[in-house]
């Protein structure tokens, strides 16, 4: 009798660990990338992208918190001039060389109902990490037609200083103020 209430005891335990756990989702490369806009010597807002950005979203089954993990890869800056990329991989700039790595790392994901509306977490760009909100525009989960995977997608935006993070050279003339645009895609694992 004992030995039946034990394992009775051991599968209801594990099945209330199997119903609280994560949804884990991984970034499709393909879809998934940050650009960032800046004004440039008042002329003009100029818009560049990291092509190479992956990371990892844990939502749990009540859509009421998660986590997120993503990393840049500052060598793939595209600014449609390969003199410009240089540029900004400098060390004037993202110092590529010394930090190819930028990473946002959150515990803090804000819900609407179903929906994602925020994201509370750190950046840390050339080793410096500074607290980032991220708005969240758009997010939608459902089945891939195509791959039958299911899937989530999000566009979302944030406004960081370029000084924060040593970014800041020819500030003034070229704004401090940057922001960030987010596309992700990412299937269920």
């Amino acid at each position: 009798m004992y030995l039946k209430l034990l394992a009775l005891l051991a599968l209801s335990l594990s099945i209330v660990s199997l119903s609280q756990a994560d949804e884990i989702y991984k970034t499709d490369p393909e879809h998934t990338f940050v650009s960032f806009s800046y004004r440039h010597l008042n002329y003009s807002v100029q818009t560049s992208r990291f092509d190479a950005v992956s990371g990892i979203v844990r939502v749990n089954d009540k859509n009421d918190g998660g986590s997120v993990e993503m990393t840049i890869n500052t060598n793939s800056i595209s600014t449609g001039s390969p003199t410009f990329n240089h540029i900004l991989q400098s060390e004037d700039f993202f110092s590529s060389e010394k930090f190819p790595l930028a990473t946002f790392k959150s515990d803090s994901i804000i819900f609407n109902q179903d929906d994602i509306s925020a994201i509370y977490g750190e950046l840390t760009i050339k080793g410096i990490t500074k607290p980032v909100r991220i708005e969240v525009d758009h997010f939608n989960c459902s089945r891939n037609l195509l791959t039958l995977q299911y899937m989530c997608g999000a566009n979302a935006s944030a406004k960081i200083s370029r000084s924060d993070f040593d970014l800041g050279k020819y500030t003034p003339f070229v704004g401090d103020e940057v922001t960030l645009n987010i596309v992700i895609e990412a299937s269920r694992q």
